[in-house]
């Protein structure tokens, strides 16, 4: 049995995320039928998490386990031509058997874009969160700052199914940094792990900090554990990329 990790590419508008959902379009259903029809039987496909409907990838990592002796340039070529042309395998390598693209990763990266011009380009649309209206910058990369560390995000979480769980909601991040460019905002957070919806409600608090409801005092009450309130508006998915997985 051959444990194989890929590097996989993804625009997330016509599926329902990453994770297998029956009867729905899914990264995770679209991997998994077409490596199944390369096997020859049914085959799990495990990614590093679970990106939400809409959201896209740059480099999401998976792992599955075959007995088929294909080379890999020939594997990556195979799931490729049978794949949509909005998923792309980039990368097919032989992994230890017990890698595990979830439990052993160390850190991701997320990007969020938000286009300002008064007019959003037609190609970039379903690539971008258009908000053509003023913001306070220096308050929003202030706010964008506070994130780093270890905090307690609960106060940045949607409901999951995990919650009965009762698993920690604390995470460390490394880097929460907003750039500014003549017509757009890029927001990049590189972290231990991330909670869901947790980058869109992050950015959803800072485009409140830019709207001047919110500053950095109010930034860090959020993260202390047992925050009174919720962040900001969850900004819509179509902005949001999975840049990197590190290991």
């Amino acid at each position: 049995m051959r444990r194989i990790r890929v590097h996989v590419a993804y625009d997330g508008t016509d599926f329902h995320g990453w994770q297998l959902q029956p009867g729905l379009p899914t990264i995770q259903g679209a991997l998994e039928t077409v490596v199944a029809g390369i096997e020859g039987r049914a085959v799990h496909v495990a990614g590093s998490g679970r990106t939400d409907a809409g959201v896209h990838a740059l480099a999401q990592v998976a792992a599955f386990s075959l007995e088929n002796p294909i080379p890999l340039p020939n594997l990556r070529k195979a799931m490729n031509r049978l794949l949509p042309p909005s998923i792309r395998v980039l990368t097919a390598e032989e992994a230890a058997s017990d890698f595990h693209p979830r439990f052993q990763a160390i850190a991701k990266t997320y990007e969020y874009r938000i286009v300002r011009a008064e007019v959003c380009l037609p190609w970039e649309w379903r690539y971008v969160y258009h908000h053509p209206y003023p913001l306070d910058v220096p308050r929003m990369q202030a706010c964008a700052a506070a994130v780093e560390g270890e905090h307690d995000f609960t106060a940045f979480a949607a409901a999951d199914d995990r919650d009965a769980e009762g698993r920690s909601k604390v995470r460390t991040i490394f880097c929460s940094t907003l750039e500014s460019l003549p017509d757009r905002l890029i927001y990049r957070v590189r972290g231990s792990g991330f909670l869901k919806h947790m980058v869109r409600n992050i950015v959803g608090s800072l485009l409140e900090a830019g709207r001047g409801n919110l500053d950095k005092t109010g930034m860090r009450a959020l993260l202390v554990s047992g925050a009174p309130v919720k962040a900001g508006p969850t900004a819509p998915a179509k902005g949001l990329f999975l840049v990197s997985v590190e290991y």
